[in-house]
This record gives structure tokens, C-alpha cells and sequence, in this order.
């Protein structure tokens, strides 16, 4: 069990740990918690009412941030021909096609957060299923990183876009920017993130689709959520 350090029971005792917060409350609440000495990143957490272990209980997808990340984004593309030139012009970090994927291999380079593929490439990716996939790296089209338009999937992943996925148990977390952040930035990027995840509801779900949703900074407690007011207005961005 990890030792609690005194820091941390320091920040666990300056809020109310099980008070449901509106998401403006949280935001403010999380930020003022992001006390390290580096620009922490924030994290939504949230537990969704399906079963994973159903195919078509899963939730998966990609969604645009509108402040961004905050971090920079290093893109690998599997392509070849002018496709590949695009991509570089994009502003993909590496970009190959059987070199690339015998590298992978070779030397077990994973120097990148998001890689992305053409579909006539996939053959050859798919040689990487047990290197990439464990890290999540593994395109595919259901997160828009499998596609013939390289060069607009690089900039929406250099831009702010950013996959999700539930886990086994149904939890999902994306991170929606960073200490650094206004509160607006913050709650537009959640917004966009709970507008994302009730738009990929599965037809399938019965009950309770957002069962809690929880905030935290990398360094900091989890602040919660009111599941009952998930709803950002412009008034709380104006506030």
C-alpha cells in the first residue's frame, strides 16, 4: 500500500472530499490543489454505467479539445508515397512505412503518444499488434487513426484531439489540460469530453450512464463531481 505523504493528507484536509461539486467548483478546487513544483497536468476520471466485456458496451472514440492539451504531442505515421510527405508537412514527428515498423520491432522505439496509419499499411502495422497495442498505440479506425487523410489526422492530434477508451471495469479518463489553465479553458475541454462521452452512449446501457466523475491534478486529490450537474453553460464560462 502506497505511504500517504504529509503533503498530500495536507491537501485531502483542506476540502471537503465528499462534497459533490458543480464543474466550476471542481475546476477552481483542483487547481488550487495542483501545488507542485511543476505545471501539473488535470485528469477527468469518470466511471460509466457498462460492462465492458460486452463488444458493444464499449466506449471508445476520440475528442477535440477546443484549449487544447497543453502538452506537445508526438505523431508517428505509417505511411508511404505522398501520404508520407503530407504527413511531414503536417508536422508528424516520424513518419515510415516498413523502415518505420522494423524499427518498432528492432529496437523497440515507442518515441511517440499517438501513431497513425493509412489503411494500406495496416498489414504491415499489424505485425505490432503485441508491441503497440498493450500501450495503446495501436491504430485503428474507430479512433480515427487509421485513415487516408494523414495529414488532418496529425494536426487534430498535434491541435488537442485525444482518445479515450473504457477499461476493464468502465472507467474512462482523459486529460483536459493543465494547472496552467484558465478555469474557462479547463471547462470548455470538459464539456467537450462529457458532450463526447454522452454522444457514445452505447444503445445497450441500461441504468445510470455516468455512475461518478472525479477531477485531479497529477500530483493532487481527486475532487468529485455532482453526476446530477455535469452540464457547463456559458454563464460558468462568463463567471
Amino acid at each position: 500500500m502506497a505511504k500517504v505523504t504529509k503533503r498530500m493528507k495536507a491537501l485531502t484536509a483542506s476540502y471537503d472530499r465528499e462534497h459533490l461539486n458543480v464543474p466550476a467548483e471542481a475546476v477552481e478546487t483542483v487547481r488550487k490543489l495542483a501545488t507542485a513544483k511543476f505545471d501539473e497536468s488535470i485528469e477527468l476520471a469518470v466511471r460509466l454505467g457498462v460492462d465492458p466485456r460486452k463488444a458493444d458496451q464499449i466506449v471508445r472514440g476520440t475528442v477535440s479539445l477546443p484549449a487544447g492539451t497543453g502538452r506537445e504531442v508526438r505523431v508517428a505515421v505509417f505511411a508511404s508515397g505522398e501520404a508520407a510527405n503530407e504527413a511531414r508537412e503536417a508536422g508528424a514527428d516520424v513518419v515510415g512505412a516498413d523502415d518505420l515498423v522494423a524499427r518498432i520491432q528492432g529496437e523497440s522505439f515507442l518515441d511517440f503518444d499517438i501513431a497513425i496509419a493509412t489503411p494500406d499499411l495496416m498489414g504491415q502495422v499489424g505485425k505490432l499488434g503485441r508491441i503497440l497495442g498493450p500501450r495503446g498505440l495501436m491504430p485503428n479506425p474507430k479512433t480515427g487513426t487509421v485513415t487516408t487523410d494523414v495529414a488532418k489526422a496529425v494536426r487534430e492530434f498535434k491541435g488537442g484531439r485525444v482518445e479515450y477508451r473504457t477499461d476493464r471495469v468502465g472507467n474512462v479518463q482523459v486529460p483536459i489540460g493543465k494547472a496552467s489553465f484558465t478555469k474557462d479553458q479547463l471547462l470548455e475541454n470538459f464539456r467537450a469530453v462529457v458532450d463526447e462521452l454522452s454522444r457514445a452512449k452505447p444503445a445497450s446501457s441500461k441504468g445510470r450512464y455516468f455512475k461518478s466523475v472525479t477531477l485531479a491534478s497529477t500530483m493532487g486529490p481527486g475532487v468529485k463531481v455532482d453526476t446530477n450537474r455535469l452540464r457547463v453553460t456559458e454563464e460558468d464560462l462568463a463567471s
